[in-house]
């Protein structure tokens, strides 16, 4: 009876005023120290196992723990009170979630309901779509209940039956010496059991392949690689749990004027020798439309102007970037015999050498030879 009167707080070695976090710290301690499995065949130390864990139960629980603090061991003895237990395997099954492995917490975390897979999907937007956003309707392929056995994966009459190997559990324990190994069972594989016959739609596996479509809104300013995530469009989960999602990844296709660049976009215009020293108001494609950019007298070839406004958003930041507008001076490969003129004209003025148009190539070659030899 003594394990039964001693105060549950001297028991565990902790202050009337310990939090749930500490009583829980000290029990593990002791149940470790006391533990059967390390102390094989010393009855005092298995008594003191279950003391311990009877304190815990009844300071574990805050109800049970005011009514200790108020009326001792009266409070909690007798029905609806403490539960002094009788057998180590009931402590075990009662608090093997503390300790992990060492209580068996691995089999009660296996027949936890586990979340289905993911799956993956691609869908490809122009520019404009990427930019602005837009709702889509995609394919892809995940499993679905079967119809014909309504995911049990048993043949339509017949039912599962608990697993012989296990006895249900799911798990088998194994011990060879001080050591209890707990690991899944090999004959039901962790379910518990065991299809005596499949159903032959999905072959027992309670489910088959499907290609289903979804609807799918692309937030503006999405880019190469990022991923959409739809919520519950995933596999369905294999013991009751939540579905798993469904990763749309984007692929946004090349735009024959645009290059993007973050939330920028990046436009080059050709533009000729006379607008860049004259200056000119050019006529720019945006995304939106049309747009006028003034290019000043004297402008360099690769010179870059920013019409603001004009780029991309981006779903990570806030804002807008800019169009980035870099010109470039379009050489000809011919010119008209007035625009040759002109321009010899224009070379003269400069002080520039230019040769005759009459001048061919090898006529030029000939005088290089011949300046050559008489030097």
């Amino acid at each position: 009876m003594m394990a039964a009167q001693r105060d549950y707080y001297e028991i565990l070695g902790v202050e009337r005023s310990a939090s749930g976090k500490e009583i829980a710290t000290a029990y593990r301690k002791l149940a470790v120290k006391y533990h059967p499995d390390k102390n094989p065949g010393d009855e005092e130390a298995i008594a003191r196992f279950k003391e311990c864990s009877e304190a815990f139960e009844v300071l574990n629980d805050p109800e049970k723990r005011s009514r200790y603090d108020r009326f001792g061991h009266a409070g909690v003895n007798g029905a609806g009170g403490g539960s002094h237990f009788t057998d180590v395997e009931d402590i075990f099954s009662a608090f093997g979630d503390i300790f992990g492995d060492l209580f068996g917490g691995r089999a009660r975390a296996a027949r936890r309901v586990r979340k289905g897979r993911d799956v993956r999907c691609e869908v490809s937007l122009t520019l404009k779509e990427a930019a602005e956003g837009v709702h889509k309707t995609v394919q892809f392929h995940r499993h679905e209940t079967c119809r014909s056995c309504e995911g049990t994966g048993a043949a339509p009459g017949s039912k599962k039956q608990t697993c012989s190997y296990c006895g249900g559990r799911g798990q088998v324990i194994q011990q060879a010496g001080i050591v209890r190994m707990q690991t899944t069972c090999p004959a039901c594989h962790g379910e518990g059991s065991l299809i005596a016959i499949p159903c032959r739609t999905c072959r027992g596996a309670g489910s088959t392949l499907k290609k289903v479509e979804a609807e799918v809104d692309i937030p503006a300013g999405v880019d190469n690689g990022m991923q959409i995530r739809m919520t519950g469009q995933g596999e369905p989960s294999p013991n009751g749990g939540p579905p798993g999602d469904c990763y749309c990844v984007v692929s946004v296709l090349p735009h024959p004027l645009f290059e993007r660049e973050g939330q920028h976009l990046i436009c080059r215009v050709p533009i000729t020798y006379s607008q860049a020293v004259l200056g000119a108001t050019l006529e720019v494609p945006t995304l939106a439309g049309r747009s006028q950019l003034e290019v000043p007298p004297g402008t360099q070839s690769g010179e870059v102007f920013r019409i603001r406004g004009q780029g991309v958003p981006d779903p990570r930041v806030s804002g807008v970037g800019d169009l980035l507008v870099q010109v470039t001076i379009d050489v000809p490969k011919r010119v008209t015999a007035e625009e040759a003129d002109l321009l010899r004209q224009l070379a003269d003025l400069e002080h520039k050498n230019v040769a005759p148009a009459r001048k061919s190539f090898f006529d030029k070659v000939k005088q290089y030879f011949t300046q050559s030899e008489s030097d």
